[in-house]
């Protein structure tokens, strides 16, 4: 029972990683509605069996946050949020509910509220630290680094940052639950995560070295849509370091996986990325003239 709602989260998983976020999510809501629910008031065999059906309901609800926060919808995305913690502080299980404050966190960042982010990643940290395997920890420490660097906090950001990387290495072979692989591999995760710290820290050499890890990290055709985006955001990196040749090639590989992708996000970084060639192209340059006339052709296709 366990098995197959672990699968089917992981396959709507993979199509959200791909698609935009309205995609697969009205079927989601109604298995959890129709199947899931039910079975989460139901008796159990063990407990052991009823903390497993409550902690794959929690990854399914939290699977719903994220597609509402990707789809703009921020406020049902945080109510989802803090349904899929209530259940996993039920379920039990390390480090599961922190993985949800830890994803709240990420979304305080994105909208530019950091006033309680470093707060629920610090909380999220030490209801993980020493209770979920290396890799997973990681996961905890690079989104508590990008809090850090945030209120400014440099020193202690880089430190936590490189811990981050550390851990990547310090357990091969432990295996990393299901919940925590929402958004692909751990390494990819905190390379992107990493990069962030970076360019919030002003050092865009470092963070577009850390996207390009990041988009090497993930398997690109379940990831395409990731991919894609961490290379859109190395791209601005090379850009604002006055690298406009490596900008364009990087932007070229970004639309190189946006084919077949059907997401608001990889079109507005592309409409962005024509307003910042503007002024190449109006200089003549013939890398920005080449890479407006694709992303053009780009938007007008989709």
């Amino acid at each position: 029972m366990d098995v197959e709602r672990r699968g089917v989260y992981a396959a709507v998983s993979r199509l959200g990683s791909r698609h935009r976020g309205q995609h697969g999510r009205s079927a989601l809501v109604t298995y959890l509605r129709d199947d899931v629910a039910p079975l989460c008031r139901a008796r159990f065999h063990t407990e052991e069996v009823r903390r497993q059906m409550l902690s794959a309901a929690s990854r399914g609800v939290h699977l719903l946050g994220w597609k509402s926060y990707d789809a703009g919808q921020q406020a049902l995305a945080q109510r989802y949020y803090l349904q899929s913690y209530v259940l996993a502080v039920e379920s039990g299980i390390p480090g599961q509910d922190g993985f949800v404050m830890r994803t709240m966190a990420m979304q305080g960042l994105r909208l530019h509220r950091p006033e309680h982010c470093q707060g629920l990643a610090e909380t999220g940290l030490n209801r993980a630290k020493g209770r979920v395997d290396a890799e997973t920890e990681a996961l905890f420490r690079v989104v508590h680094a990008h809090t850090l660097a945030k209120i400014g906090k440099r020193r202690h950001a880089l430190a936590e940052a490189e811990q981050a990387r550390t851990l990547l290495t310090a357990a091969p072979g432990d295996e990393v639950p299901f919940w925590a692989l929402t958004w692909g591999p751990p390494a990819a995760s905190v390379y992107s995560r990493t990069a962030k710290v970076h360019e919030t820290l002003g050092d865009h050499r470092a963070a577009a070295q850390q996207y390009t890890l990041a988009a090497t990290a993930r398997p690109a055709g379940i990831y395409a849509r990731i991919v894609a985006l961490d290379l859109v955001a190395g791209a601005e990196m090379h850009l604002r370091r006055g690298g406009i040749e490596q900008a364009c090639a990087t932007w070229h590989r970004a639309i190189d996986h946006m084919d077949g992708v059907y997401s608001v996000r990889p079109r507005k970084a592309v409409r962005r990325m024509r307003g910042d060639l503007a002024r190449f192209r109006a200089r003549g340059l013939r890398c920005a003239a080449e890479l407006d006339e694709r992303a053009r052709d780009f938007l007008v296709g989709g």
